[in-house]
């Protein structure tokens, strides 16, 4: 009974070293282009231009291809819509596209998504936010915004679905659905992968091949729309940094398969 304590110790020291570097081993997407064909996917991005997309008016050029990824550095100087938009529109639909952000811009104030959508109070009831480095996109699911599914480094992770978290007149288990499973990002930097199937005004969401969302109701979404690469923060004019919530992204390997109702 006396060496059970330092046996115990000696296994645990064993354990922790596997366990960090389990932790620190990121698997990005391998994405199998042949088999998508097969199975009645179509690109929607052909690696070279942005053919298919229609690019915000007075862009000028900050939507564009880089390496043969599409590369946005949330600086669009479009008066109006910022966003890169799909010429093509969906009814019902899975949708396979992988994106990584390029770098964060500041510290965002961000607040703790809890499991029931509501965020996280202290003892005055006062939301707790803890600056934390950030950038912010999305994809609108038919065009919507109140259909936008939310790329970001909130500690909830990607997938949350703002428009129906916040909408305050749908029942609790509703917003709560909105709210990722769990966290399944890769780190800032490294390329991630969602696989989205949109039926009627149902989403199911995997990131990294985590289901995140399951079939969560996303009330008024339009019967049909295009597919939306969200403009986000930006250049602050008067001192020329960026929004600690800016979208400086990429996409790529973005295939859309048509679902028959």
């Amino acid at each position: 009974m006396k060496n059970a304590l330092p046996i115990a110790l000696v296994l645990l020291a064993a354990v922790l070293p596997l366990r960090a570097e389990e932790k620190a081993k990121v698997v990005e997407p391998k994405f199998d282009k042949a088999k998508a064909l097969k199975e009645g996917y179509v690109s929607l991005f052909n690696g070279k231009d942005l053919t298919g997309w229609v690019v915000p008016k007075g862009d000028n050029g900050h939507w564009k291809v880089v390496d043969g990824v599409i590369d946005y550095d949330a600086a669009s100087e479009a008066k109006g819509n910022k966003s890169l938009i799909s010429k093509q529109q969906f009814e019902d639909f899975s949708l396979h596209i992988e994106w990584r952000f390029k770098k964060t811009t500041g510290l965002y104030p961000m607040p703790i998504i809890l499991p029931d959508g509501s965020l996280k109070k202290d003892a005055d009831g006062k939301v707790i936010k803890t600056p934390t480095p950030n950038a912010d996109s999305g994809i609108f699911l038919r065009g919507a915004g109140r259909a936008q599914v939310n790329i970001w480094c909130w500690p909830c992770g990607s997938g949350e679905l703002w428009g129906v978290r916040n909408n305050k007149s749908l029942k609790p288990e509703e917003r709560a659905a909105a709210v990722p499973k769990c966290k399944a990002d890769n780190p800032v930097g490294k390329w991630n992968a969602f696989d989205i199937t949109v039926v009627g005004d149902r989403a199911t969401i995997l990131l990294n091949s985590r289901k995140v969302i399951d079939n969560a109701r996303i009330p008024d979404m339009p019967p049909a729309g295009p597919i939306t690469l969200q403009h986000h923060g930006g250049l602050n004019k008067k001192t020329g940094k960026y929004s600690p919530a800016s979208s400086l992204i990429q996409f790529r390997n973005v295939y859309v398969k048509k679902l028959k109702k």
